[in-house]
């Protein structure tokens, strides 16, 4: 429709109908939107603004291009890296180019973490914690670590989503999120350290590390709804 516009067309019927996909069942609002005032300056800097975006997209091309030659040393690495839920290909480039891969340089993963700046802060007196923010780090690291937490918790299925839940209904989602960010970096080291991909514990990990518990915890929420429950071993 742009392109069209620049070529000099003003046909409101004609530029609608150039829609495509899911738009066309909007034509009658494209025509409506489309209904104004477009002269030979707007679409001179729409056209500019068009050669911009072709020049950017030009660009990417050839960085993401030139990062798929940079990476090929690192490709194994990369794709252990992905296994983790959240870690996307951009994520996991991100993380091998700030970290060099190699974790000779962190003697434990506790040492990547606080590298990182995703070691929670602890700050207590007399039984009062008055401070847990993380410290400093690596902020390239740092936040795309963010992302990719931000991206695991939205998922119901993994041990990350659960960990998150768990967490955010007794300190906050902020507290929780900053929990996953450190399971995560402690995964990528031990990843890193011996080569094997990550096994996700699944989203009923802690009901299966403590069962006890999840039951009576199930229990007491029935009783506050106002049943009485009788329990009976499932015939196997």
């Amino acid at each position: 429709m742009l392109e069209a516009l620049i070529a000099g067309v003003r046909d409101l019927d004609v530029l609608a109908e150039l829609a495509r996909g899911r738009l066309r069942a909007k034509i009658p609002e494209l025509t409506e939107a489309l209904t104004g005032r477009f002269n030979e300056h707007h679409a001179f800097l729409v056209r500019l603004h068009l050669e911009a975006i072709d020049h950017r997209t030009e660009a990417i091309d050839e960085v993401t291009a030139r990062v798929e030659l940079m990476i090929e040393p690192f490709r194994a690495a990369r794709d252990l890296l992905e296994t983790i839920p959240g870690i996307s290909t951009r994520a996991a480039d991100v993380i091998v180019a700030e970290t060099g891969a190699d974790m000779s340089r962190f003697p434990t993963a506790k040492h990547l973490a606080s590298w990182a700046g995703i070691c929670p802060g602890s700050n207590e007196l007399a039984g009062r914690v008055k401070s847990t923010r993380t410290r400093p780090g690596n902020p390239y690291l740092k936040g795309v670590l963010s992302i990719a937490t931000l991206s695991a918790i939205r998922s119901s299925d993994t041990y990350y989503s659960a960990k998150y839940r768990r967490i955010a209904s007794r300190h906050g989602p902020i507290r929780a999120v900053v929990a996953v960010e450190h399971s995560m970096i402690i995964a990528i080291w031990n990843m890193l350290q011996s080569g094997e991909s990550f096994t996700d514990p699944g989203r009923d990990y802690y009901t299966r590390l403590r069962p006890e518990r999840a039951k009576n915890r199930a229990l007491q929420q029935l009783r506050q709804l106002g049943f009485t429950v009788t329990l009976e071993p499932s015939v196997a």
